[in-house]
């Protein structure tokens, strides 16, 4: 039982509904309970969704908390779900009442209307992964490469590292989550850029002996990158929940003559900022991947989270699992190919070197974006003094 309420609670605290938390726990985990049961759970381990409303001096203080960095580029239905996955007990309308009294200003700017997107369409999850590279951020130093099932819209890897050119370290990204999900998906799209082309030949690699309509040379689509919608898509959310503060946070680095786009500050940004942004990213992936998709006119799109319609196309009528099956020696053989992370964010030379200085000053390593600048400003400091 103790396993049964663990899961109640990750689901309850992931923002699942009761028909949804069923369904995981029937579909995912095999463990079928009736809707009593649950709701008499749920009461046990306090978890409501109306009852015992968190105090709003709390509310206040994490949504004053969540402003304060890149939830300040943050909706209310975003910020709700994160709350809920912190274990407050809160409304949406409350959410939105607190958000629009402490940031009027914030809530004027995310009126913007958006662009329409010609409609797309997809047969179920694994049928088409999107992979393209973000780079926004990469005359700092930091690259971020990621993929998007087409389907569900799924997240299926988004890393941040100091590169995003070298193949067999985006090759890394795809065979590793190939592994992790058991198979490979019918079809890849990416631009035709060389740092995709390790990625190609495994996809093309593993697909060699299947039959079916896309296997074998059908199985990579190359395409232009502002025509891969899904992920292009997401880059924007990606920009407004995170990277837009990020580009701040930079840009007031150069501004005060603290960035020069050098070999050694952007070394220093990866070694203050490389760690911080990968937990951000984990964090904006986690609460997409979990959060309600709503349809949308037009578009094409269908009602769900993504997480329930890449693991459970059953209960979609229009999914259905499209991943194929890959033998575990493939697997390794193509691994050989890749390159994983360094375990150091930046030049390792540079890395001990602030080490020690870190460690000879006493300093604290960074827990959030504004320690981090203080300690980047530190360290450079330090090391343009001693040159």
């Amino acid at each position: 039982m103790r396993d049964v309420e663990d899961l109640v609670k990750l689901y309850f605290r992931m923002g699942f509904t009761n028909k949804e938390i069923l369904n995981l726990l029937a579909h995912h985990d095999r463990i079928v309970i009736s809707i009593r049961t649950l709701k008499r759970l749920c009461k046990k381990l306090f978890l409501f969704r109306r009852k015992n409303q968190t105090d709003l001096e709390e509310i206040i203080s994490f949504v004053e908390g969540e402003l304060a960095g890149s939830g300040r580029l943050q909706g209310y239905r975003w910020l709700h779900l994160r709350a809920i996955r912190r274990g407050y007990v809160v409304s949406q309308e409350m959410m939105r009442m607190v958000i629009k009294m402490i940031d009027p200003e914030g809530v004027e700017l995310r009126r913007a209307r958006r662009l329409r997107r010609r409609q797309y369409s997809n047969r179920g999850p694994n049928a088409l992964w999107h992979m393209d590279s973000y780079d926004k951020l990469k005359p700092y130093g930091i690259a971020i490469n990621g993929c998007i099932d087409g389907f569900s819209r799924y997240v299926m890897w988004m890393e941040a590292y100091n590169t995003n050119s070298d193949p067999k370290v985006i090759a890394d990204y795809f065979i590793a989550t190939v592994a992790r999900v058991g198979g490979c998906p019918e079809r890849m799209r990416a631009d035709p850029g060389t740092e995709n082309s390790h990625v190609r030949d495994m996809q093309l690699f593993l697909r060699r002996n299947h039959s079916d309509h896309y296997a074998s040379e059908r199985s990579f689509v190359y395409g232009c990158s502002t025509a891969n919608q899904r992920i292009e898509s997401w880059w924007g959310i990606l920009r407004k929940q995170a990277g837009q503060f990020w580009m701040d946070i930079f840009q007031t680095l150069r501004d005060d003559g603290h960035f020069s786009g050098d070999f050694l500050d952007k070394n220093l940004i990866q070694f203050c900022f490389l760690n911080l942004i990968q937990e951000e990213l984990d964090e904006v992936v986690r609460t997409w991947n979990s959060h309600l998709i709503r349809p949308r006119r037009g578009q094409g799109t269908h009602r769900g989270r993504p997480i329930l319609m890449f693991c459970m196309p059953q209960i979609y009528s229009s999914g259905e699992d499209k991943i194929k099956s890959v033998l575990p020696e493939e697997v390794a053989v193509c691994k050989e190919e890749c390159t994983p992370k360094d375990q150091y964010p930046c030049d390792e030379t540079i890395f001990e070197l602030c080490a020690l200085l870190i460690d000879e000053n006493g300093w604290d390593a960074p827990v959030d974006a504004y320690h981090a600048a203080e300690l980047y400003t530190l360290l450079r400091t330090e090391i343009l003094e001693n040159i």
